[in-house]
């Protein structure tokens, strides 16, 4: 069996000295809002008590304010995929085992190697924490445009993508992500959840599955569940609810009419990002978006 056949060879952790770069994501993800740091930055609080990322992805809001040191009090992260918090969850605590499964997976990768480790979902078997993350991770950086994609069942099923020889180990990047997810609680819930920890004073970054601006500019399938219309109106109340609890809420969404809706009477600004995900080529490009603050 395939994770038996990798739990064979040399499992032996790197010693090698990683020199300090800054933190960025260690994923690629869709939406993702590392493009958009500068735009984003001008709207984030001058000051605020703790920090709550409630659809964390990529994480790139978090590791920027991490690596500005403004996150001065505690951080939560959250997300209700799994597998991606179980990834974030091995980053920070077991490094050094994960990344040694990483550079074995760097050697292996190949078009069967890829296909044989995305059916591991489809098949009764159990694998660790670490394994768990490696996968991710590996199908990350070599599945066609870093997309996380499952269906109803919960299976993978992003095809490989088109690189020749893709890099599947950034060592400097993910030591970097691990010093910075130190201290961090990582939890797999719903968004809405957090009402259950909010306190006045703390900062909460929404950037949930975005409302579709077209029907092939559609993405939602993150988790089995699609995040469709309930969830945004469940999403605008948990906003609402916020706010009344004098929290510093700060959203980003598509710019659509259902959107705007949601979010009436609140400040709305508009941000451009390049996005192209989309099975129209005609809908790819610089797409405006908002970001929806209570402050």
């Amino acid at each position: 069996m395939l994770i038996n056949r990798i739990a064979e060879e040399n499992m032996q952790p790197s010693n090698q000295a990683v020199m300090r770069v800054e933190a960025k994501p260690f994923l690629k993800w869709a939406g993702g809002k590392q493009q958009l740091l500068s735009q984003l930055d001008a709207f984030l609080p001058q000051t605020f008590q703790r920090y709550f990322e409630p659809f964390v992805g990529g994480g790139a809001v978090f590791f920027h304010l991490r690596d500005t040191e403004r996150l001065l009090h505690e951080v939560f992260l959250f997300d209700n995929n799994e597998e991606l918090i179980n990834a974030y969850l091995v980053v920070r605590d077991a490094i050094d085992d994960l990344i040694t499964y990483l550079a074995i997976h760097q050697r292996r990768h190949s078009r069967d190697y890829y296909y044989e480790f995305r059916a591991l979902d489809r098949q009764v078997i159990t694998l660790s924490d670490v394994e768990r993350a490696a996968r991710t991770i590996y199908l990350n950086r070599t599945c066609y445009n870093g997309l996380y994609r499952v269906n109803r069942k919960g299976q993978f099923n992003v095809p490989i993508g088109s690189y020749k020889n893709p890099q599947v180990l950034y060592e400097d990047t993910l030591r970097s992500a691990s010093l910075a997810l130190q201290g961090v609680h990582i939890v797999a819930n719903d968004f809405e959840a957090v009402l259950n920890d909010a306190q006045a004073g703390d900062f909460f970054y929404f950037d949930p599955p975005y409302d579709p601006i077209s029907e092939t500019a559609s993405f939602t399938s993150y988790t089995a569940d699609n995040f469709g219309d309930e969830d945004q109106r469940r999403l605008a109340c948990v906003f609402r609810q916020l706010t009344d609890m004098g929290c510093y809420c700060l959203l980003s969404n598509s710019c659509t009419p259902f959107v705007l809706d949601l979010y009436q009477g609140f400040r709305v600004e508009t941000v451009s990002a390049n996005r192209a995900i989309n099975s129209n080529a005609s809908g790819r490009g610089n797409i405006k978006e908002v970001v929806v603050l209570n402050y």
